[in-house]
């Protein structure tokens, strides 16, 4: 199978990323998605170390916004609007370099757990909040369904469907990551694939056995990929591997060519 729209994402935010985002190119990745976590972070420090990726690689590059800490459907305001504010801050500094940012749905607080209907609302307000600065900046802003982890949304199919219609932006998509819906369950692969068809912006592949979220190599657990990409044949985003460093990168990319 030929890949030309492949990108790599590291889980590994505890390393420097800079040292190894310059040979992406040389193992066969066109592009690198950006997690904005630990070292991985944009800031004033880091932003020339990306300015100098951008200038002299033929990268794409997208942005996977924050997670740790972070919840869009939080019911404490200050803490709430933290966390908009810090995202927000995140799309602008990375405006100049990306074309499109992943962000996850929110989650229940215990609070939260208490409110599910509010929650829901404050996660769709957020959604709305950060879709309408992304669009000043020409930022395409995809919503991640998510694995089996107790009170987070966007874990099924037809939830995502609802968040992304009540959320009504233009500029609003759906990352498919088919290792997260593989841990919840047979057929939710194929049910994604099929409601979401022709609906798709931006695609993440792990692999992991159905029990939870491992993010092992493409072709280490039980998804079957073949059946998988053939149905993504007309796909036209881009795919993103998420595994945990480039040598697992590498190692699923060689599975990728070998289907």
């Amino acid at each position: 199978m030929k890949l030309k729209r492949i990108s790599f994402s590291s889980r590994a935010v505890v390393e420097d990323p800079f040292s190894w985002a310059y040979e992406l190119e040389d193992h066969g990745y066109t592009g690198w998605e950006l997690v904005q976590e630990g070292t991985q972070c944009l800031t004033s420090k880091t932003i020339t170390r990306m300015q100098d990726i951008f200038d002299t690689t033929d990268l794409d590059l997208t942005l996977h916004l924050p997670f740790s800490d972070m919840n869009l459907a939080g019911l404490n305001p200050g803490i709430h609007n933290e966390v908009l504010h810090q995202m927000r801050d995140y799309l602008f500094l990375a405006s100049d370099f990306i074309e499109l940012a992943v962000v996850h749905p929110g989650y229940l607080s215990p609070y939260g757990a208490q409110l599910p209907d509010l929650a829901w609302q404050a996660n769709i307000k957020s959604l709305q909040s950060l879709c309408d600065f992304a669009a000043d900046h020409g930022i395409m802003t995809t919503v991640e369904n998510m694995p089996q982890v107790p009170k987070i949304f966007g874990k099924y199919p037809q939830e995502m469907l609802r968040m992304l219609d009540e959320t009504d932006r233009d500029n609003a998509g759906l990352t498919l990551d088919i290792g997260h819906a593989n841990t919840m369950g047979t057929g939710i692969i194929d049910d994604f694939l099929k409601m979401y068809k022709g609906r798709i912006s931006h695609v993440h592949l792990h692999d992991n056995m159905g029990e939870k979220d491992e993010h092992l190599p493409i072709g280490k657990g039980n998804i079957d990929w073949k059946r998988v990409m053939n149905c993504l044949s007309g796909y036209k985003g881009r795919f993103v591997t998420e595994v945990n460093c480039v040598e697992e990168g590498v190692e699923s990319l060689a599975f990728l060519k070998s289907l």
